[in-house]
């Protein structure tokens, strides 16, 4: 996706807090590492967050609303498990699982993970081969921010908030998410006021990964208008 977008934007890519050489943050809560990530950033950019980043992209639009110009939400949900009134996620047994897993069978359990996300997309196998490559590279997480960002994805719940961030906002959703279903990009898209969403047919929980160009094209329409 970089090298799609280099030519027209100049990208900021830093590692999250915990990743690769950047040192993470205590404790590790979703304000935490959204103040950390916002430190970092030039005082007025765009925001592009997926999945997990798609709630940290939330959370610094409403904590820095002169920072941050516009959103980009990628396979984002306000909240990841179910709740008595929130169907449009996973079970919490389903996170608690991969976090008792992670302490005995790391390179296991990411490798499960990889395939979840990449499940019923159109080219899953290489989807799933491209998310299992990530793990291992420079910037793979250590257990910390592992376990603290499994964390953030069973307690946070943004739906109370939505209103108030008044970005122009895009929601790039994939048609099969396993994790997050089309239903809660639909959601994002009626409770963000000023918020439109874009679905790409035939992909999962990794849409760049799977229609990069499309993607792009998406995000070019978006930025330049």
């Amino acid at each position: 996706m970089a090298a799609l977008l280099a030519p027209r934007y100049q990208l900021h890519t830093p590692d999250l807090p915990g990743y690769g050489a950047t040192p993470g943050c205590v404790p590790y809560t979703l304000e935490g590492v959204a103040a950390a990530v916002a430190q970092a950033a030039p005082p007025r950019c765009h925001v592009v967050g997926w999945s997990l980043g798609g709630q940290l992209a939330l959370a610094w639009a409403r904590r820095a609303p002169r920072q941050v110009d516009r959103l980009v939400l990628i396979a984002a949900t306000p909240s990841f498990v179910q709740r008595a009134d929130w169907p449009h996620a996973v079970t919490q047994e389903l996170l608690l699982g991969f976090s008792a897993e992670l302490g005995t069978d790391r390179d296991g359990t990411l490798k499960r993970f990889a395939a979840l996300q990449a499940q019923g997309d159109d080219n899953a196998r290489d989807v799933a081969r491209k998310l299992r490559a990530a793990f291992t590279a420079g910037g793979a997480a250590g257990a910390a921010a592992l376990e603290g960002g499994l964390r953030i994805l069973l307690e946070t719940d943004l739906r109370a908030g939505l209103s108030s961030i008044r970005q122009l906002v895009l929601v790039l959703q994939g048609d099969h998410d396993s994790l997050v279903p089309l239903a809660a990009g639909v959601h994002l898209n009626r409770r963000l006021p000023s918020a439109r969403v874009t679905v790409l047919p035939g992909t999962a929980h990794a849409p760049f990964l799977s229609k990069p160009r499309e993607m792009a094209a998406a995000l070019h329409e978006f930025f330049d208008e």
